[in-house]
């Protein structure tokens, strides 16, 4: 049993079933026992592998996206990026090795709210730990951040929508019903999972930008009948999202028709590997592959990088793994 789950009991002995979403909550984002707030990080010897860690090349192209929408926009002398749910910083210090066109005009805000890992971000960004407040022009990205967003399941019970709780039964976290929900799907399902998290920072977001863009890459579906919850520790696949609260990653689908109901459409969707291809990342392995074949009989730094850029864009552009990533993408202004 770990502490988180402890606290959870004892809060359940003294209250009551607690909503399904504050125990999500709780396991992500606990100030102390949380699993972000632990130590739970992407990378290579983390507990999941997001894009940016694969290598600079993702943001480099994050970088290209950066410098478009600077010249949709008129090409302000400021253009804010808001990366929302940065890590460590990993995406900016890409981006900054990339050194976009928009640089002396680019005002980079990296938003995490664990402190544990805004200590790891890089010099000459702004590293804060809630979104920022606009209007600005600028671009809003978030690279598998909504997935970690909380959830809640929502119940049909008796022919009514409830809201799910937690409770101890048989001296385990489970779920039962709870409350009145304010919201349910009228397509005859016994469920469904309400992503109302997800939506006020999407709702947040597009409030941030006077002008500019804002793009998600993500777990996502179209329906909200095809969303799955996955948990993931030490790059395998967890259990029970209630079980060893803490100490794995609880992720969940985008819904991204629920988000239009409640917010707005996408003004596009892609997978990954067709947005990545649209930013040039073919003309990248190109050159990439050039450097190689042109130093691999000596080696050399310059061929190891054109190398590593090659394996780096195959591992984006997996339609079996990163490269079927969902991009949603909303314009404003």
């Amino acid at each position: 049993m770990t502490p988180l789950d402890r606290l959870v009991r004892e809060r359940i002995a003294i209250e009551g079933p607690i909503p399904y979403a504050t125990v999500i909550e709780l396991a992500l984002y606990h100030p102390e026992h949380g699993f972000y707030s632990r130590g739970g990080v992407a990378g290579r010897r983390g507990d999941f592998l997001t894009s940016p860690e694969v290598g600079p090349l993702f943001g480099g192209l994050v970088a290209e996206a950066l410098d478009r929408e600077w010249d949709r926009c008129g090409r302000p002398d400021e253009f804010v990026m808001v990366d929302a749910g940065a890590g460590p910083g990993t995406l900016a210090r890409s981006i900054g090795a990339a050194e976009p066109r928009c640089r002396e005009a680019l005002v980079h805000v990296a938003v995490e709210r664990s402190e544990a890992q805004r200590a790891q971000h890089p010099d000459g960004i702004r590293s804060v730990g809630a979104m920022p407040t606009g209007p600005v022009t600028g671009l809003v990205f978030a690279n598998e951040l909504l997935d970690n967003l909380t959830f809640q399941p929502v119940l049909r019970v008796d022919g009514e929508w409830v809201d799910a709780v937690v409770e101890v039964r048989d001296g385990r976290l489970v779920t039962g019903p709870g409350p009145a929900a304010a919201d349910g799907p009228d397509d005859g399902t016994d469920g469904f999972i309400a992503q109302r998290a997800a939506a006020r920072w999407l709702d947040e977001a597009l409030t941030v930008l006077e002008r500019g863009r804002v793009i998600v890459v993500d777990y996502a579906r179209t329906s909200g009948a095809d969303v799955e919850v996955r948990t993931y520790r030490g790059h395998e696949r967890g259990g029970d999202p209630l079980a060893d609260l803490g100490s794995q990653d609880i992720t969940v689908d985008v819904d991204l028709e629920q988000l239009a109901r409640r917010i707005r459409r996408p003004d596009s969707v892609t997978t990954q590997a067709e947005w990545l291809q649209t930013l040039g990342v073919e003309a990248l392995v190109d050159e990439g592959r050039d450097q190689w074949n042109a130093g691999a009989a000596g080696g050399g730094l310059d061929a190891l990088l054109g190398r590593s850029r090659i394996r780096e864009a195959e591992a984006l552009c997996d339609p079996d793994g990163l490269g079927s990533f969902t991009v949603a993408q909303w314009v404003v202004g």
